[in-house]
């Protein structure tokens, strides 16, 4: 076997399942289940068939398993606790427990085996926590406390922790963006239910950080699920906020105390065929178009025809037709500094400082000539092609065989306007500088 390669069992035929050319033994993925075949073995024969089938084979598992005081079944015991199964589907379901390894028989008297005796106390966890609203979390939690007592690997029960906070998360923001009131309020609910669980993942997670030999990528996943966990303890005030906004909305039914609310929760409770006969009569296909001004409307129009007060109507004359006016020429842009800067800097014989050709007419126009050297500066590092095609004043001026250089100093300056300026030049493209 190569050192990448795993051993998985050649009986297990994997052929109509991978990709060609895929071997199992190039899968880290299946190496783990490979060396669980017998336990998956086991739940394969309890929940294997009709679900009769799996419900009595869970059933005289559970019983051989639940009493301590005398583990051992005799033939005869095992008949008369399972009287009230048929003796030929109970020896059935004997037999096929004993062939897979979950029961064993010795001095003919039945046994769990060890394989067994875990399969059975994983179920009842399960069924323990069955009907609970917080069944996950209290699961996942209860993994990591056995790991972690018992120094085994928390990294996948870690993982699906940190799964299941985030899908609690997900399922509260939905409830809230919701805006249903009864939404929110089962949301509560069931964080009310989690939040012991929430409370004891915290302690577990407080103290597996402070174990010093705990690996990165192990503490990093707890540092995520103690994340997930303060996002799940904020959102009860999410919860508070978004109840109290449909309070300040919620409306009451004349003097009778009865809000909104209520009838929406009387709704609620009704089956489908109350609430189709209390809308046979309040639905229609198509609106009575009598009844579409309401009370209010015919009151506003009536009003002014019953006081004999005349109605102005509004006119509805279009104005004569006009000429539109015609549009000034807009103003032309003021691009003579441009075209004096760009004739001075294309007459320049080499290099010359900042300090030089940059002051001059105040503060305004230094500042447009120094905006003007950076945009040369841009125009000439990156070669913009529609700044090769382009034309007029702006595009003459960007195409100028110009360098120029920046540099992150100051110098003073002897100028009323400008007090320093950037040490720099301006020089010919070539030139030495």
């Amino acid at each position: 076997m190569s050192a990448g390669e795993f051993r998985i069992d050649p009986a297990v035929d994997f052929a109509d399942f991978l990709s060609p050319g895929v071997s199992p033994g190039d899968l880290p993925e299946l190496d783990r289940l490979a060396r669980a075949r017998p336990l998956l073995s086991a739940f394969t024969t309890l929940f294997h068939g009709s679900e009769a089938e799996v419900l009595l084979r869970v059933l005289v598992l559970g019983e051989i398993g639940r009493t301590a005081d005398a583990p051992r079944w005799s033939p005869e015991a095992l008949r008369a606790r399972f009287a009230f199964i048929d003796p030929v589907k109970l020896e059935t379901v004997l037999r096929r427990l004993r062939d897979h390894a979950l029961l064993r028989v010795a001095d003919s008297q039945y046994q769990l085996s060890d394989i067994g005796r875990n399969a059975c106390a994983a179920l009842a966890m399960l069924l323990e926590l069955s009907g609970d609203e917080d069944v996950e979390l209290g699961f996942l939690t209860a993994q990591i406390a056995g790991l972690q007592a018992v120094d085994g690997d928390t990294g996948d029960a870690l993982q699906h922790l940190l799964g299941k906070l985030n899908d609690l998360t997900l399922h509260f923001e939905d409830a809230i963006a919701s805006g249903s009131e009864f939404r929110i309020i089962a949301a509560r609910r069931r964080l009310d239910a989690n939040g012991r669980w929430l409370e004891r993942g915290t302690a577990l997670l407080r103290d597996l950080l402070a174990d010093d030999d705990l690996p990165f990528e192990r503490a990093r996943l707890a540092q995520r699920i103690g994340l997930a966990q303060s996002r799940l303890a904020r959102v009860d005030a999410s919860f508070q906020r978004a109840l109290n906004k449909i309070e300040s909305q919620r409306v009451t039914l004349g003097g009778s105390g009865i809000s909104s609310s209520d009838v929406a929760g009387w709704l609620r409770r009704l089956d489908s065929a109350a609430l189709a006969a209390l809308a046979a009569d309040a639905l229609a296909p198509c609106p009575d178009l009598t009844l579409l001004a309401g009370d209010h409307e015919l009151l506003d129009r009536a009003e002014p025809t019953l006081s004999a007060e005349p109605v102005s109507e509004a006119e509805t004359a279009l104005p004569a037709p006009d000429d539109a006016p015609v549009a000034a020429e807009p103003p032309a842009e003021d691009l003579h500094l441009l075209e004096r800067f760009a004739h001075r800097l294309g007459a320049l014989p080499g290099p010359i400082a900042l300090a030089d050709v940059i002051p001059g007419n105040g503060f305004a126009q230094a500042s447009y000539r120094m905006s003007l050297l950076a945009l040369l500066r841009d125009a000439g590092a990156g070669g913009d092609p529609a700044v090769e095609a382009g034309e007029g004043p702006v595009a003459d001026f960007l195409r100028l065989a110009i360098d120029v250089r920046f540099t992150e100093h100051l110098q003073p300056l002897a100028d009323d306007d400008i007090a320093a300026i950037t040490v720099g030049e301006v020089l010919p493209r070539g030139a030495p500088s």
